[in-house]
């Protein structure tokens, strides 16, 4: 065997996985169906904060810890108070990582309507009234990472080959296969765990974006219910400004929606009108993957060899990425 762990998955949760791993002094390969532009991570929108995801303990726990992490990897923010970006400017990115620090408002909740997460996020707090969309409410305040994700996905793949991992483009068609190759697998699949493992607990959750260019949005804005299939949200990322909705659960379908993207772009102006004539660099639509709980547990194979699962994470991988990440070393560490 020439690797101690391979890691089956390419994603934002596979790689940050491999980074633990081999920079504690193992000899990790990934194996990742997909490049890494073509993973769900990718089209994630890359914002820090808790949603749709379970169990709520652990997932505070988690997130926090890489809110800690992604908080030292984070650069200046270009596009903040100092001034945005227009249609036709190219602005400098975040940083070597792709991540940034961002101010913005959680529309539609409270303190009170948040988890105990919430009391240990910096400077979180109530919005003042000028910081609310108009026609909401209320709403929280924050300065939490924003990332870019496929600058940050390259960043994470660079740290794992020089800590001396390797990615190889490969399809895993059993968790026994990986086996074969290390003594330890750490299973990172997402929705590809329906069939790997096989765990038909995990579900697609259909999200569609549009990215427009940025008409001088400086700030994020997210308005969304868990229990919802359309949401609103502006991220505000060195490429364009992402428009977000939707949250269509047991929906494969991966090509973009005309009638969809329109109504993101029209929900969006409600909050930002200018919005409503920017134009339009391209659409995205991934598949998150979606279980009742995360699963992140050791499997014990028959011929001996350790599983260690880490998929379900809905639509919070990247807010859980390094908590879970460091879990799962500590799970795959036969010595402890």
């Amino acid at each position: 065997m020439t690797s101690d762990v391979i890691v089956i998955g390419g994603g934002v949760i596979g790689l940050t996985t491999a980074v633990v791993l081999a920079e504690s002094g193992l000899r990790t390969g990934v194996w990742s169906r997909d490049p890494a532009a073509d993973t769900t991570s990718a089209v994630a929108g890359g914002l820090w904060w808790p949603y749709r995801i379970e169990p709520l303990e652990r997932v505070g726990r988690w997130s926090l810890e890489t809110l800690r992490e992604l908080t030292a990897l984070a650069a200046p923010d270009p596009l903040g108070a100092a001034g945005a970006a227009g249609p036709g400017d190219e602005p400098d990115g975040p940083g070597p990582t792709g991540v940034r620090l961002a101010e913005g408002t959680m529309c539609g909740t409270g303190l009170a309507d948040v988890a105990a997460w919430a009391a240990e996020v910096p400077g979180l707090r109530t919005a003042a009234p000028h910081e609310l969309p108009d026609g909401v409410g209320r709403g929280l305040r924050a300065r939490v990472p924003l990332v870019d994700m496929p600058a940050y996905l390259a960043y994470l793949r660079r740290r794992l080959e020089a800590a001396g991992g390797t990615v190889e483009a490969r399809t895993a068609t059993s968790l026994a296969e990986a086996a074969g190759h290390a003594p330890t697998v750490v299973n990172c699949a997402g929705l590809g765990a329906r069939e790997l493992v096989p765990d038909p607990a995990v579900r697609p959750v259909q999200g569609q974006l549009v990215i427009v260019a940025n008409p001088g949005v400086t700030t994020w804005t997210v308005a969304a219910d868990d229990a919802s299939s359309d949401t609103t949200y502006l991220l505000p990322q060195p490429y364009g400004l992402v428009l977000g909705g939707t949250a269509r659960e047991d929906a494969w379908d991966t090509e973009p929606d005309p009638a969809t993207a329109e109504a993101i772009i029209a929900r969006c102006a409600r909050f930002h009108p200018e919005v409503a004539g920017a134009e339009v660099l391209r659409h995205r639509v991934g598949l998150r993957p979606a279980r009742a709980e995360v699963r992140l547990a050791v499997e014990e194979l028959p011929d001996g060899a350790r599983v260690v699962h880490n998929y379900g994470h809905g639509g919070a991988g990247v807010t859980v990425s390094w908590g879970c990440a460091r879990e799962a070393a500590r799970l795959a560490d036969r010595t402890g």
